[in-house]
């Protein structure tokens, strides 16, 4: 489908000037909020508030923005249903066509010696996954971005055809819960743990991150990656920097560990 109205809400401002740039050169109108408004304002980019679209102002220091119908009725609305596309005639709403969103840096808060859980709490996105899940949930008609790597992605497939594939917009919609997912157990485990619940408790929700690709796995034959936690403490070969030699395998980090584990078991 046509991408006439995008929707851009970011932290991570990697990029997001020249991707908007390129968009409005398309035509395409820029929807946005709070400071990601202010940035491409400041960058000439003519942008269309999200209170112009509401109806409503931003309030409770911004913590209640996008939380409207007229932005989750045009994220959410099936395009090819016309009881739907009724109802948006019927309740002036306007289909938002593509969203650009990355959330609050809830990691890189929690990862600082000297925060506190307020600031913490501060830093758990509501409005950014809610766009990110409406538009994942619609992919067949709204494209979603997460990672400023995918900018690129999607301006080429509209150049070439003036949409973006449905194939990218399923492996976009899939990169998007991943992240949400990922999000959202971060903050269940640092909240746990603050809030000191039972050792083991009724669900489990941990998260990894890729630390690298590994040379092989078990066995030669064999393809692995190596992923870390990233709420635990330093002191783990998690920490560990490779000085030189070939690429890792499965078997050297899991001798590696073995053998840091055996050094701990002693106190000097």
């Amino acid at each position: 489908m046509t991408i006439k109205r995008a929707l851009i809400s970011v932290s991570d401002k990697t990029g997001i000037v020249e991707f908007a740039k390129n968009l409005r050169e398309k035509g395409v109108e820029i929807i946005s909020t709070g400071g990601t408004a202010k940035a491409l304002v400041d960058a000439g980019v003519r942008v269309t508030g999200i209170s112009e679209v509401t109806g409503f102002p931003e309030c409770l220091d911004g913590r209640v923005k996008t939380l409207h119908p007229k932005i989750h009725g045009g994220l959410l609305a099936i395009r090819d249903n016309p009881e739907h596309i009724s109802t948006l005639k019927e309740l002036e709403i306007d289909p938002i066509d593509l969203v650009v969103v990355n959330l609050y840096p809830f990691r890189e808060t929690i990862q600082k010696a000297s925060v506190t859980l307020s600031q913490a709490i501060e830093n758990i996105d509501i409005g950014g996954p809610s766009m990110l899940r409406a538009a994942a949930k619609n992919y067949r008609f709204v494209p979603v971005i997460i990672d400023p790597l995918d900018y690129q992605t999607v301006l080429a497939e509209i150049d070439k055809s003036g949409e973006v594939s449905e194939e990218t917009r399923f492996k976009l919609s899939a990169k998007v819960f991943a992240h949400t997912a990922h999000y959202d157990a971060l903050i269940s485990e640092y909240l746990c743990e603050k809030a000191g619940l039972e050792k083991y408790p009724e669900i489990i929700t941990y998260t990894y991150e890729k630390q690298q690709d590994l040379r092989y796995g078990e066995n030669p034959h064999q393809s692995a990656a190596y992923y870390r936690d990233i709420m635990k403490s330093p002191g783990s070969i998690t920490d560990a920097v490779q000085l030189h030699g070939k690429e890792l395998s499965f078997n050297n980090i899991n001798d590696a560990n073995a053998a840091l584990a055996a050094l701990k078991e002693f106190s000097e």
